[in-house]
């Protein structure tokens, strides 16, 4: 409550962003709230595993920002990784499938260039700026901080009857380079 008083009133679009893992979401509460009927205040969220998503359905036209969901990226890493998925364990992957798949994909990318030196210095120095394909896209590892720079998507919920959660339909994808991300460490 003390948060709707805080920006019922401030001009200009006004966000409710929410961060929920798991169970029991807060999603059906403000569904109920009617907080942007009643205040022009919306909601917002980042992309979650498909069964968290399910309360997603609750608001469709809701906005949010992701760094995977299946059917955003379009690459053929991502196409091979959700056929394969599917084929396997009949349903598609989720941002923690991508993740791992990118993670593999940057070990396979550093060890070629190394000629298979396992050495933690020379893995270091070959990742320091390696770009690797992964289901998300292109992926950069920033030499000055080793941050993972990737895509990020803009999305907006639809109801889909064909699937159980509400779906994050992309609106824009944002390229790493359009982000201006700090670099903090002092190397």
């Amino acid at each position: 409550q003390r948060l709707i008083d805080k920006v019922k009133d401030q001009p200009g679009r006004k966000f409710v962003w929410v961060v929920w893992a798991g169970g029991n979401s807060p999603f059906s509460k403000f569904a109920e709230l009617e907080l942007q009927k009643r205040y022009g205040i919306e909601m917002a969220t980042g992309g979650n595993i498909l069964p968290a998503m399910v309360a997603y359905k609750q608001l469709p036209g809701m906005e949010g920002a992701a760094y995977y969901y299946f059917g955003m990226p379009k690459n053929t890493v991502n196409d091979a990784m959700v056929a394969r998925h599917y084929t396997q364990f009949k349903s598609p992957p989720d941002f923690f499938t991508a993740g791992g798949f990118a993670s593999a994909m940057a070990l396979v990318t550093a060890l070629k260039k190394t000629n298979g030196n396992t050495d933690a210095n020379t893995l270091i120095a070959a990742m320091e700026g390696m770009s690797f394909d992964t289901p998300k896209g292109k992926m950069t590892f920033r030499k000055e901080d080793h941050q993972a720079m990737q895509s990020m998507y803009h999305f907006k919920i639809k109801v889909d009857p064909a699937f159980a959660w509400g779906v994050p339909e992309l609106v824009r994808e944002i390229k790493p380079e359009e982000m201006n991300v700090p670099i903090r460490n002092k190397r």
